[in-house]
């Protein structure tokens, strides 16, 4: 009696019980593309964060490099040799140099692994090589100097001088026996192969896709770094952002190329737990002195641009705005069923007079609610899918800036980056927008769906319940 009841009243009223399940759906899809967005945005972020020290780091440890004191302060220098023959043979010489930290002791690495809540860590060294290529060109003696009368002996040289480039690139050395840690982790190899675990001293390197691109460069290429020659066993493309470095090289092979036997700029952290990174953060601080633990929490706080800014928007309008509309949606869907009552009064009171308890009536009032609610919550699913599916076929581009300005390091890692002129304390990243739909939002949309019935159910049940016999025949005409 109950659900032939029901349909028959539903079927009776389309229209009004399509405009309360219309507004449930309408507050129903917004939180869908909301919630949606926001995980996009966190997923971006992750990304963003990601590109910077790589994949599976919570953490990582580094130390200031002190400032140079005034006057001490010197540019690389370049030596060549003359040559006697008289040749024009092309001159190059390498500086490379440690950038970004000041160097750590390669044990530092062991005392970080061996904290409480550590599950990994693992040293890299981040360098930049100043590349001066060039020639010397000869001048040519001319009598006289292109004069006439000039006495005999007299002359001047013209012509020669010297033409020199300069190329800059950085080079990162990676821990190839723990090859799930570091800023490789954040990039594909998209041709040949990364490295193994017996290649720590070998000369092989694996080269970013656009720095590849840009040097032409492919697999079974030689690229040479201060006289040292290496093989590229790989093209490594990264995921999301800029690569972190334009080649990569084992880590002894970068300490000896910068003189830096043992010594490490960064040390990659993974904790046992996520939920205890603040923990091995301050056992780290208190064990290692003197240096510097940043966290995935604390580098987002470097995190600006349009990015950063999406994100409030998403996080404070973009919640607050669904929660309004939700709330005025239950409102007049309530207003709506109890006004819808209160037109009833002649068949509730007729039904009332036939036997009907007051909660029998209450629960046929609350059973046509949560089915127009449950309406609306289908509604409003298909609605919010339809918005996060476009703004994911959309894909707007978001720009992240990282780090700060000037000349203190805020990126761990940072200045890893690529060409002339990246400046090692701020990265800019270009993230494309997505808005990923979980089981958990679709869970979330049916609780609100159900509850906006019950809510609308309980403003029509209350005024349903108060309705006497009497008041049906009083308007029997």
């Amino acid at each position: 009696m109950f659900f032939t009841y029901l349909r028959r009243e539903l079927r009776r009223r389309r229209k009004a019980a399509l405009v309360v399940a219309s507004g449930l759906a309408l507050g129903i899809a917004l939180v869908i593309v909301v919630n949606s967005v926001s995980s996009g945005m966190g997923q971006a972020q992750d990304k963003v964060l990601e590109s910077l020290y790589g994949l599976g780091t919570d953490m990582t440890v580094t130390q200031a490099a002190d400032p140079e004191q005034e006057g001490q302060a010197r540019g690389p220098r370049f030596r060549f040799d003359a040559q006697d023959d008289g040749s024009d043979e092309e001159q190059s010489s390498d500086r490379v140099m440690v950038q970004g930290f000041q160097t750590l002791a390669g044990s530092t690495v062991t005392q970080v692994g061996s904290q409480d809540g550590v599950a990994h860590a693992v040293g890299g060294l981040s360098l930049q090589v100043i590349k001066v290529s060039g020639q010397f060109t000869r001048g040519q003696f001319q009598q006289g100097g292109g004069r006439p009368s000039a006495p005999q002996g007299e002359g001047r040289v013209q012509g020669g001088g010297a033409d020199f480039g300069v190329d800059t690139y950085s080079v990162f050395g990676t821990d190839v026996t723990e090859p799930e840690l570091g800023p490789l982790t954040s990039s594909k190899i998209t041709s040949g192969r990364t490295f193994t675990s017996s290649e720590t001293d070998a000369e092989v390197a694996v080269a970013d896709a656009s720095y590849a691109q840009e040097n032409e460069l492919a697999v079974g290429d030689t690229v040479t770094v201060k006289d040292v020659t290496y093989e590229v066993i790989g093209i490594a493309t990264p995921e999301s952002g800029d690569a972190a470095a334009n080649l990569y090289v084992p880590l002894k092979q970068a300490q000896t190329l910068s003189d830096s036997a043992g010594q490490v700029t960064t040390v990659y952290v993974k904790a046992t737990d996520s939920q205890q990174i603040d923990a091995v953060k301050s056992a780290i601080q208190k064990n290692v002195p003197g240096t510097t633990v940043t966290t995935s929490a604390d580098l987002a706080g470097t995190v600006s641009g349009s990015l950063s800014t999406a994100s409030d928007l998403a996080t404070s309008v973009g919640r607050w705005l669904s929660v309004v509309v939700l709330a005025a949606a239950f409102l007049v869907a309530g207003l709506l069923t109890s006004s819808a009552v209160s037109r009833r009064v002649r068949e509730f009171g007729t039904l009332k007079a036939l036997g009907w308890r007051s909660g029998r009536v209450t629960r046929q009032v609350v059973g046509e609610a949560v089915v127009n609610g449950l309406v609306g919550g289908v509604l409003g699913i298909a609605l919010g899918l339809a918005g996060a599916y476009a703004v994911t076929a959309v894909s707007p581009t978001l720009r992240a800036e990282l780090g700060g300005t000037g000349g203190e390091t805020a990126v761990p890692g940072g200045g890893f980056g690529g060409g002339p002129g990246r400046q090692a304390a701020s990265r800019t990243l270009d993230v494309a927008l997505t808005a990923p739909v979980s089981v958990t939002t679709i869970a979330l949309a049916v609780g609100l769906a159900v509850t906006g019935g019950l809510v609308a159910g309980a403003f029509g049940g209350w005024r349903a319940s108060r309705l006497r016999p009497a008041d049906a025949l009083r308007r029997v005409a």
